[in-house]
């Protein structure tokens, strides 16, 4: 009955004459760029940048390597200037209605189409379009003409009379991280960024489409289809068909369309829907639809849609204790396990489909359910939320505000408000958005980073008066109007780390460790309600190394290495970390994997202590998952998309169910964090094995059971009862088909047998299988290689008498033999 149905839906839709709107991409390399009034047209890539198109002609020397973003800054100091040529038919001319549309202009911009000025732009998070149906003709030109940030800013800083933290960037609606941040470099890029595109129509085009999810339960789903047309005919009657292709209904709504735009609204259920979780949940279920605009037989416009039908909810309750901070899917509370998203790139339009969904999937591979895309960056294009959406990852959506204050005045306030109103529209239908957060620490930095001083009271009251009307006026009222089925969150984090509330209220960003200094035991000692922000710089891997240096060995006093390390005290903190926790060796290959080390032992100790406080804690998002290009900094994937230890051990320490031991006093206390189902009742057993695997002592075996809404002690070994030598011990606990090993002492006090261990390797349909045994510990075994390829584990401690198998996921031949490092091998 229903291959019956879906055939005759086709043969009815393939009666009707196909779409008359059209939509031409403008996009291309038959672009030409020059410095404005230069009279040097060269050609230039549409999406791009004057600084791409300058590398790729071979203009200018590469940023991304040795210290040759410094000769590269006069560029947005000057104006520059884009032109294309292009014809349309006679048929496609006497259309009724064309626009002009760009997606994203990078910044300041002024747009002619045959010498007719159409648009002038300050914003480059917003899409802009004009009606050029008198201005356009057979034979087109377009020209662009993008004008200097520096020389606007100065301007507006000097009509303001004052200083606002943080300096020129903020008058400008542009990514704030190109103006250089601790972690990236100082390229203010300008250019076309995004799609340029000319739409066509006769009569009326879908503006926008919003399949809004009213009420869910389990026998069936209330939706409304929100439909806005713009016409550009009156008394005219059209049909609007809403399918859903899933299941195979038509819901459909005859209109009479008015000139302009006009919105419509039709109701329909799902009977018995799939509901739409997080990928550790279960399944991310999206319908699929089809929206027509038909004029008779004739289609005029299709649109098409995936919906997920879920509820998702921020609970801010009030308890003994403060206030909770946690999330609720289909009304279930979740933790939230996952990282801080920046751009990929600093060339933003240079990030391919392929570079987007492979970090997307090592944030699956890890484990994730929830990733922050911070409020320095951009509000990340279509495809990034499509593939959040099918992986079941859900999106911490800052708007784009970050460490410092901004302007206040009319022109600036409405240039936020039409960015804010775009961004949600485009936003708004993915099942992945859990969240619209303000801004990235500004209302911290005004209350505790002395931003304050040297300021008058009047303008004190002035600065904060223009924070109340972006983040607690227009950007609230925006969410509530566009999108009220998801909360806003004013600032992120709600108190600093100067606050004594940051522990007990909201979310908190701990920088303690790192730029204060404290011990990585912090982390255990001071546990927020939510974790949004931590981290701990590491080196990249060899090969970013190598490719930034363009040498083809490692040396530490490489002069590049300034240019890459964008912290003022990077190195310096990581060495007095190291010289706490591990051995600090002499060489620099050596150093860089113990950095990696560093970094994966701190953050997981933090992880593993904000899930072990469940329900206290509920949320745990570190900084950051990766990074715009190849340097030392907070990320576990470097800027060549390799992972680094953090992230092979936050894979293990996001899973759904892992084993928390701590030492409390004179006992072995363990935890059993699950998120998944409970479970009635699994085998626990603890056994402590000296470092040549010799058995000391093995518990009995207890009956366990977990609960998913709050962790517990679940089982305690009173260590008195124990002769071992904790420098030269381990304990392995076991439960179920799990299990976690216990080092009494840092990696540092550890007396570890000399390196040495089996490898053998052979080839199978995924790569290569690396077999690996050892007859003593071997503590966080490396293996790495020139050759292309992926790791399913690394950085992994071998066990005495037992066989880890790994893979190396390549389709090329090892070039050399494996090569390997070991914590054992830098024993003093």
């Amino acid at each position: 009955m229903r291959i019956t149905f879906l055939l005759l839906l086709t043969v009815l839709f393939s009666a009707c004459r196909q779409s008359t709107n059209q939509t031409r991409l403008l996009n291309g390399n038959d672009w030409q760029m020059e410095e404005l009034d230069a009279q040097n047209w060269q050609l230039a890539q549409v999406p791009g940048s004057v600084q791409s198109d300058l590398l790729r002609l071979g203009k200018i020397p590469d940023p991304f390597l040795l210290n040759n973003q410094d000769s590269i800054q006069w560029i947005s100091e000057k104006n520059w200037r884009y032109k294309k040529s292009f014809t349309i038919s006679p048929s496609l001319l006497k259309t009724k209605q064309h626009i002009l549309k760009f997606d994203g202009l990078d910044t300041y911009a002024k747009v002619v189409l045959n010498g007719h000025l159409i648009l002038q732009t300050n914003n480059a998070f917003s899409p802009y379009e004009f009606n050029v149906t008198e201005i356009l003709q057979l034979q087109n030109t377009l020209v662009v003409t993008l004008y200097s940030p520096d020389s606007i800013e100065a301007k507006a800083a000097l009509n303001l009379g004052y200083t606002l933290p943080e300096g020129p960037r903020v008058y400008s609606r542009k990514p704030q991280f190109q103006y250089g941040w601790d972690w990236g470099p100082k390229i203010k890029t300008m250019g076309i960024w995004r799609d340029v595109s000319l739409i066509s129509y006769s009569d009326a085009r879908l503006e926008d489409v919003f399949i809004q999810t009213q009420e869910i339960t389990t026998s069936q789903a209330l939706l409304k289809a929100n439909i806005a047309v713009m016409s550009f005919v009156a008394d005219t009657g059209c049909v609007i068909e809403v399918i859903n292709n899933t299941t195979g209904e038509i819901h459909s709504q005859g209109i009479l369309l008015d000139r302009g735009t006009k919105n419509y609204s039709i109701g329909f259920s799902i009977k018995k829907p799939k509901l739409w979780w997080t990928h550790n949940l279960g399944t991310p279920f999206l319908y699929d639809f089809t929206i027509h605009l038909k004029k008779g037989n004739t289609i005029l416009e299709t649109l098409h849609k995936k919906v997920g039908l879920r509820t998702i909810q921020l609970v801010t309750e009030k308890d003994t204790l403060g206030e909770r901070f946690y999330f609720k899917l289909n009304g279930k509370p979740i933790y939230m396990k996952g990282a801080n998203y920046i751009p990929q790139n600093i060339f933003l339009s240079q990030v391919r489909p392929q570079e987007r969904e492979k970090l997307l999937n090592d944030a699956l591979k890890a484990n994730m359910n929830m990733l922050r895309v911070w409020g320095g960056g951009v509000y990340e294009d279509d495809l990034f939320y499509d593939l959040c959406d099918e992986k079941g990852i859900l999106v911490w959506q800052d708007f784009m505000f970050a460490c410092a204050m901004y302007p206040g005045d009319k022109e600036f306030l409405d240039n936020v408000k039409k960015e804010a109103i775009t961004n949600v529209k485009r936003l708004r239908q993915h099942p992945s958005i859990a969240l619209y957060c303000g801004n990235n620490e500004n209302s911290e930095g005004w209350q505790r980073w002395g931003w304050q001083a040297g300021k008058t009271q009047a303008q004190k009251q002035e600065i904060w008066n223009s924070y109340q009307a972006v983040f607690n006026d227009i950007l609230p009222k925006v969410v509530d109007s566009l999108h009220a089925s998801i909360s806003y969150w004013e600032s992120s984090p709600k108190f600093g780390r100067g606050d004594k509330r940051y522990q007990f209220q909201g979310d908190a960003h701990d920088w303690w460790v790192w730029h204060d200094g404290y011990p990585f035991e912090h982390f255990e000692q001071a546990v927020p309600r939510f974790m949004s922000e931590f981290g701990f710089q590491s080196y990249p891997g060899y090969k970013t190394i190598k490719y930034f240096t363009q040498e083809d060995s490692i040396d530490l006093s490489h002069p590049s290495f300034e240019s890459h390390q964008k912290h003022s005290r990077g190195f310096e903190i990581i060495k007095r970390y190291m010289k706490r926790d591990f051995p600090v060796p002499t060489n620099a290959e050596d150093y860089i994997y113990v950095s990696q080390l560093l970094q994966a032992y701190g953050i997981t100790k933090g992880i593993k202590a904000h899930r072990a406080a469940k329900p206290y804690n509920m949320g745990t998002l570190y900084w950051q998952l990766n990074d715009c290009w190849p340097a030392v900094s907070w990320s576990s994937i470097d800027g060549l998309g390799n992972w680094k230890a953090l992230h092979y051990k936050v894979k293990q320490a996001f899973e759904n169910r892992i084993i928390v031991p701590f030492k409390q006093n004179n006992l072995l206390k363990i935890k059993v964090v699950d998120d998944g189902p409970i479970t009635l009742g699994e085998p626990m057993q603890v056994l402590f094995y000296d470092f040549n695997g010799n058995i000391l002592h093995q518990t009995p075996t207890k009956s366990v059971r977990t609960f998913n809404e709050k962790n517990q002690v679940v089982y305690q070994v009173d260590l008195r009862e124990i002769e071992f030598d904790p420098k030269q011990t381990y304990a392995k606990v076991l439960f179920g088909d799990i299990q976690e090993v216990y080092y009494f002492e840092k990696p540092k006090d550890l007396n570890l047998p000399m390196e040495g261990f089996d490898m053998k390797t052979k080839i199978v349909s995924q790569g290569i299988e690396i077999s690996l045994k050892a007859t003593t510990l071997q503590k966080n075994v490396f293996l790495y290689t020139d050759t292309p390829g992926h790791f399913t584990d690394n950085f992994f401690d071998l066990l005495p008498g037992e066989q880890k198998n790994i893979i190396f996921v390549t389709k090329e031949p090892l070039s050399k033999p494996l090569q390997y490092k070991t914590l054992n091998a830098l024993q003093p």
